[in-house]
């Protein structure tokens, strides 16, 4: 787990501004649920065999003896909210939130045991036209961060919840023939949730599974239409993708359509946001049976890309615009007030007071150390003048005095160059 000092937060606050105006742009509502559930809810929606809730689930009693688990997704969060809460009766819905995530999982570069999402949730449209919405939304998204040409989108259909037990079946058949060449962990799958195999990354698995029978042969034709369909929609929308078969995800609630976005940006191949639809969860965990879809976004992840890029915008910072330093016990009070006045007539701009007293020499070097780029000079001799002294800390121009009413006017035209 880590802390996001002042220093980063800015390029959070940035992200997160960016993901709020584009979903904005297509009627999304936020929700915002609790970090704590019963953890009886994850087990029921994630599935119990599924790495998450076996090994990854911070899980404890309370003070009651109720088993309570720090939230490893939002999904299930999201649909007990809106279940609860009446949101899903006879309407649809698009929604999205963000917050931190928990897993006790091996951290890798970019991940932590507690991490954050963005995770976007839609119910009650069934077709494929929701579906193309997310990932033309999701492109719209790389595209106004400038990362257009480095996330590549896969897609496949998994099927019904019937279509899939018919293939585990002869996939199960086929691998128990090559189960001692299998890795450690698909030889424990096996038994547990074989579809996971197919996203091993074992070299000697991946040659196993080269013959392996295809989940598509397996695919109901309602589920070969809507993804025939969604493919249409994106040829469409001008959505580059890759159908990749042995795309599955790692919890039991997806059927049908499946989705990644990848980066080869970030050295080794990486996940930067996954999804699909989800049709029985909600009457799974007790509600009236209503289609679904979705996805989730690693937050971390995608700063360390853009990070990595470069292209964070130089605009985004926290450093000061304006320094007011005040010499001398005297010049404290009307220092105070000045800022405040600024700030009225600058809205736009961070206007930082010193406090503290000190020397001009060290009022100076905080105003430097602020990354400001003009520092306002209030002391006896401005105080009786009734004047206020302008010095430029980026350039050489020399200090320059203004009538106290002037200041703001001189100072936005300081700025604004």
């Amino acid at each position: 787990m880590n802390d996001i000092l002042p220093e980063q937060t800015p390029v959070w606050q940035y992200v997160e501004a960016t993901v709020r105006k584009v979903l904005g742009q297509y009627g999304y509502q936020e929700i915002r649920m609790p970090i704590v559930e019963q953890t009886d809810l994850f087990k029921r929606s994630i599935g119990e065999v599924t790495d998450i809730v076996e090994k990854e689930m911070y899980t404890f009693d309370d003070r009651n003896g109720d088993s309570l688990t720090l939230r490893p997704e939002g999904t299930a969060g999201c649909v007990r909210a809106a279940e609860q809460h009446g949101l899903l009766f006879n309407q649809t819905r698009r929604m999205w939130y963000t917050g931190q995530m928990f897993r006790y999982e091996r951290p890798q570069k970019g991940r932590y045991r507690q991490f954050h999402q963005v995770g976007v949730e839609c119910f009650g449209m069934a077709g494929p036209d929701i579906d193309a919405e997310l990932l033309i939304l999701t492109a719209r998204l790389w595209k106004t961060f400038g990362l257009a040409d480095h996330a590549r989108l896969e897609i496949n259909s998994i099927g019904t919840a019937e279509a899939r037990r018919n293939y585990r079946e002869a996939l199960v058949a086929y691998l128990q023939q090559f189960k001692a060449e299998l890795d450690e962990d698909s030889q424990r799958r096996l038994e547990s949730n074989p579809l996971r195999i197919l996203d091993s990354k074992s070299v000697a698995t991946r040659k196993v599974l080269e013959q392996a029978p295809k989940l598509d042969a397996w695919l109901d034709d309602e589920s070969r239409d809507h993804f025939e369909r969604l493919k249409q929609l994106l040829d469409a929308a001008g959505i580059e993708y890759t159908v990749n078969p042995a795309l599955v995800r790692g919890l039991d609630y997806y059927g049908k359509t499946v989705f990644e976005w990848i980066t080869e940006s970030l050295g080794a191949q990486g996940t930067i946001c996954a999804g699909g639809r989800y049709d029985g969860l909600v009457e799974q965990l007790g509600g009236k049976p209503t289609v679904a879809v979705g996805f989730a976004m690693g937050v971390e992840r995608l700063i360390l890309l853009l990070e990595t890029l470069n292209l964070i915008p130089e605009s985004v910072n926290n450093q000061a615009d304006v320094y007011v330093t005040a010499m001398g016990d005297q010049a404290v009070s009307p220092a105070l007030l000045l800022a405040e006045e600024l700030r009225d007539q600058l809205p736009g701009y961070i206007i930082i007071s010193h406090c503290g007293a000190g020397s001009f020499k060290s009022q100076m070097k905080k105003a430097d150390r602020s990354g400001a780029r003009y520092a306002l000079i209030l002391g006896d001799n401005e105080l009786q003048n009734q004047s206020v002294g302008l010095k430029s800390l980026r350039t050489d121009d020399p200090q320059q005095e203004f009538p106290r009413q002037q200041i703001a006017e001189a100072l936005a035209q300081a700025l604004s160059h």
